[in-house]
């Protein structure tokens, strides 16, 4: 009992000094005038996505209402409108923290190529992640293995994961694969490997789509 009261305690403290909410700036957002709203404070580690749960407001009505073209333009400290939200309740705010689970990046290493930009004359539905030959690929949120092909358009072997909310996670340039289809799988747990004796193809591609539609990846990677 005790260590559940601690854990609660420790959500709750993130809870107050990472989600604070601000009644000003009185100025609002090009496009927000009029909206009745809050600001929130972004902290370092903090995802758009977590914020959108937290407030329940659209991740997409949030980026356009602050007018977000770009994930790498939020820094820490800046201020987001949050349309028709009021100040959230602890209670509340911890109870979607105990129960929501965040994308986690599934391997460390340098984005080489970013949500929207070209490459070969193909608009990147995802994030092409440069790593070293060797390196581990992780499930970058728990769900099922709904897919596998040996050679997926080109992009070698590639593995889906069904998160059964609506998302799914997609996996790319694989060497080897390590799970099977219909294996559930845990936030982090290995699920392949990328080993290549040529430099240029040490990359993983990775994508997060909702329903069909591909998303940017860094809205909701930390």
């Amino acid at each position: 009992m005790k260590d559940k009261i601690n854990l609660t305690l420790l959500i709750l403290i993130f809870y107050l000094s990472g989600c604070a909410t601000l009644s000003g700036p009185s100025t609002y957002p090009p496009g927000a005038e009029g909206l009745e709203g809050i600001y929130h404070r972004m902290v370092r580690g903090q995802t758009l996505w977590r914020v959108s749960k937290i407030y329940n407001v659209e991740l997409n009505e949030l980026i356009r209402i602050n007018k977000i073209p770009d994930v790498r333009d939020i820094k820490t400290g800046q201020l987001i409108f949050i349309p028709r939200a009021q100040k959230i309740k602890p209670s509340a705010s911890t109870l979607a923290l105990e129960s929501f689970e965040e994308f986690t990046w599934p391997v460390k290493g340098k984005v080489i190529t970013y949500f929207g930009q070209k490459k070969n004359n193909i608009v990147n539905k995802g994030l092409n992640i440069a790593i070293a030959s060797g390196a581990d690929i992780t499930a970058s949120r728990s769900g099922v293995i709904s897919f596998y092909s040996p050679n997926f358009r080109s992009l070698g072997k590639t593995i889906i994961i069904d998160h059964q909310d609506g998302f799914i996670s997609l996996y790319s340039k694989l060497s080897d694969v390590l799970v099977t289809p219909g294996e559930k799988v845990s936030r982090g747990k290995r699920i392949g490997k990328i080993i290549s004796g040529r430099r240029q193809d040490n990359y993983l591609h990775f994508e997060i789509r909702k329903g069909h539609l591909a998303q940017n990846p860094l809205f909701y990677l930390p």
